[in-house]
C-alpha cells in the first residue's frame, strides 16, 4: 500500500506571490524540501504539515490531504 499524501502547497504559495525560497526561509527548510513537498516526492512530519498550515494560516486538511484534491472547475452541477 502506497501512502500518498496530497497538498495544495504550491497553488497557496503561488497565490500569496511566495517562492519557494521565501517559504522553506520562513520554515526553516531547505527550498528544495518545498519542491519535493510540492511535487508530492516527499511526505512532511506532522510537525512540519502543522507549520505549514500555521504560515498558511489555514486548517491543515486545508493544505493535506489523503485523497486527491478536485480541480478547480471540475465542481459538479446540479
Amino acid at each position: 500500500m502506497t501512502e500518498t499524501i496530497y497538498n495544495r502547497i504550491a497553488m497557496l504559495r503561488v497565490e500569496r506571490g511566495i517562492t519557494r525560497r521565501q517559504l522553506a526561509d520562513a520554515l526553516g527548510v531547505h527550498y528544495q524540501t518545498v519542491g519535493y513537498l510540492e511535487r508530492g516526492e516527499y511526505s512532511p512530519s506532522l510537525y512540519l504539515a502543522l507549520r505549514i498550515a500555521e504560515y498558511f494560516e489555514v486548517p491543515v486538511e486545508v493544505v493535506f490531504s489523503t485523497k486527491p484534491f478536485p480541480r478547480i472547475g471540475d465542481r459538479e452541477v446540479s
